[in-house]
C-alpha cells in the first residue's frame, strides 16, 4: 500500500480522528492502529472470516457524503465477522461504488472468506485516508449488523473506526465495529499478564528461586562431605 494522499475524508460530523477522551487505553490503541487489523487479531488467536452479506445496495447517508456519490447512488456492499477462535471479535462493513466493484475494485467481490486486507495491503497503488472512530447509538446499520454477534442485549457502547482507501480514483470505505467480545478478551490478558507480574516479584516466588538456585552447591557439597567418610566395614 502507497503513502499517496487520498482525496476522500472519512472524517465529519461524530467521526473524528482523535478518539473521544472516555475511551479506554485499549480503544484507543485498537480504534487507531495503522496496518491491517486481520494482522492484528492474528496476535491474539486464530482469525476466521465469516461472510453475512454481499449485495447491491445504497450507502449510507454518512457514507455517501464522505465518497461524494448520491444518497440513492448504488454500491457493492460486503460485510463479514472476523472471529479469533471461533469467537466473534469484529463486524465489518465494506462500501465502494458499483461501477467501482465491476473495475477497478472488482477483486472484493471474489475475495469469498479471505480476509480484505489481502487485497488492501498487497498493491502498493492503494492508499488509505486517516482512520476515524465513533460511539455506535442503536439508531446505526452497522450497530444492528454488531448486535446479530452478540449474545443478548448489548451491556456496553458499541465502537467504530473507518477509513477510505483509493486505487485509481476509485474509492472502498470500510467500517469496523469491535465487538465487545474484543475488549473482554484484552481484558482478561491484561489482567493475567499483571498477575503473573505480581507473582514473579512477590517475596514469596523471590525466596522459591533463592531455594531453587542454592540447593544445588549444597547439596553437591554435602555428597562431597558425606563421601569423604571411609564406609564402615
Amino acid at each position: 500500500m502507497g503513502a499517496q494522499r487520498v482525496r476522500f475524508d472519512a472524517a465529519g460530523g461524530r467521526w473524528r480522528v482523535a478518539p473521544r477522551p472516555g475511551f479506554t487505553a485499549d480503544q484507543k490503541d485498537w480504534l487507531t492502529r495503522g496496518g491491517s487489523l486481520t494482522a492484528h487479531l492474528r496476535t491474539l488467536g486464530k482469525v476466521g472470516v465469516r461472510v453475512t452479506r454481499e449485495a447491491i445496495a445504497r450507502p449510507w447517508r454518512d457514507e455517501a457524503d464522505a465518497l461524494g456519490v448520491a444518497a440513492r447512488a448504488p454500491v457493492w456492499v460486503r460485510e463479514v465477522v472476523l472471529e479469533v477462535d471461533g469467537v466473534p471479535f469484529v463486524a465489518a462493513h465494506s462500501i465502494a461504488p458499483l461501477a467501482a466493484s465491476r473495475g477497478v475494485w472488482q477483486a472484493m467481490r471474489r475475495l469469498r472468506t479471505r480476509p480484505l486486507a489481502e487485497l488492501l495491503y498487497s498493491d502498493s497503488s492503494v492508499a488509505r485516508s486517516a482512520l476515524v472512530s465513533a460511539r455506535l447509538t442503536a439508531r446505526d446499520p452497522l450497530a444492528a449488523h454488531a448486535a446479530r454477534e452478540i449474545e443478548g442485549p448489548p451491556r456496553h457502547a458499541l465502537f467504530a473506526r473507518r477509513s477510505v482507501f483509493e486505487r485509481h480514483g476509485a474509492p472502498l470505505m470500510v467500517t469496523e465495529c469491535m465487538l465487545p467480545a474484543l475488549w473482554a478478551h484484552l481484558a482478561t490478558r491484561a489482567q493475567t499478564r499483571r498477575e503473573e507480574g505480581a507473582s514473579a516479584t512477590s517475596p514469596h516466588h523471590a525466596h522459591e528461586r533463592y531455594a531453587r538456585t542454592s540447593a544445588g552447591p549444597l547439596e553437591h557439597l554435602a555428597s562431597r562431605a558425606h563421601g569423604a567418610h571411609p564406609k564402615a566395614s
